[in-house]
């Protein structure tokens, strides 16, 4: 069974090295990396390839509307080159707020501008005639240089109809602060729904979930950092419709309702971060991976929570003894 490591780009390098370094000695299958305000998940991961020199190196996940599908094609094929066919592209829209004000790029149709964009990006990889669409069109082609044409491509998903995208034309998905309710109840009836589109089973499709992960004696301190972390996608619309379908609404509510930052994080159940989360114990953080199998993530992505130290974690869910 699969496992890997959701690994966030800040803090101090050196701890990106050790993880990263860690999950390869104890077998993880994958290293992601988040492509958030800190260092570029690529540039990352590239460094990261010769640390950890059997796992597969997966961005989770680079917004589509910061680099045109020609720079995304050449920078995945470029990093799959070093890591000697080992990579990954996970790619999601991002939010409307960030890629306006960080890259001054306006989201339209989400669903159809990822769909464009994928089509676009595997026939520069594959070196075939680039289809013309609405948003991204590119007469890029790769010269002394053959990128590998089937690098896999896996989308971030929150709603109904990117899961049935990412079904249909991904290899995978990732998710992010998705409940396992979610991804028992809506992920895998979506993504199966998005698979039969084109005559396919789930078998061979990876789900790829991130659970917050923290092995401690208390667990306030591991509430108090995810409550910290998940503050602001109580603020974003993807997140809180997600939220509401997940049989949240009280949560959203709570928080609408709350004064100030501290009460709102505190609005946030803890009924909902024991669904979210795998926290306390080495025996309670693997069973809350198990708990997301039983859900249906074919590859659960263990994440550090603010404030916690990862590496007991890793060590709790390593498919190899440490």
């Amino acid at each position: 069974m699969k496992i890997s490591v959701l690994l966030p780009t800040t803090g101090d390098i050196e701890t990106v090295r050790e993880h990263a370094a860690m999950a390869d000695r104890l077998g993880y299958d994958s290293i992601s990396c988040s492509h958030i305000a800190a260092r570029d998940s690529f540039t990352t991961l590239a460094g990261l390839a010769h640390l950890a020199p059997s796992v597969t190196l997966a961005t989770a996940v680079a917004p589509i509307y910061h680099r045109s599908p020609a720079s995304m094609a050449q920078t995945a094929a470029t990093i799959d080159d070093l890591s000697g066919g080992r990579f990954r592209l996970g790619l999601g829209t991002g939010h409307r707020a960030t890629m306006g004000g960080w890259h001054g790029q306006d989201i339209g149709s989400p669903v159809a501008e990822m769909r464009e964009y994928v089509a676009l990006v595997r026939a520069l990889l594959a070196g075939t005639e680039a289809p013309t669409g609405v948003r991204w069109n590119s007469s890029f082609a790769f010269s002394g240089f053959k990128a590998r044409p089937d690098i896999p491509i896996y989308l971030a998903a929150l709603s109904p109809a990117m899961l049935r995208l990412a079904g249909e034309i991904a290899d995978g998905v990732v998710l992010w602060a998705c409940p396992a309710s979610y991804v028992r109840d809506v992920v895998v009836r979506e993504v199966t729904a998005g698979r039969a589109r084109t005559g396919q089973s789930l078998a061979g499709f990876d789900i790829c979930a991130a659970i917050p992960g923290a092995v401690v004696d208390d667990p306030t301190v591991a509430r108090h950092g995810i409550r910290t972390e998940l503050h602001r996608y109580f603020g974003l619309p993807f997140y809180r419709a997600m939220f509401a379908q997940a049989g949240y609404e009280a949560d959203i509510a709570a928080y609408d309702a709350a004064v100030g930052v501290a009460a709102q994080r505190a609005a946030i159940s803890d009924a909902f971060i024991a669904d979210l989360c795998a926290i306390g114990k080495p025996e309670d953080v693997a069973a809350g991976v198990a708990r997301y199998r039983a859900a249906g993530a074919t590859n659960p992505m263990i994440t550090t929570i603010t404030g916690t130290d990862l590496r007991p974690a890793m060590r709790a869910c390593a498919p190899q003894p440490s």
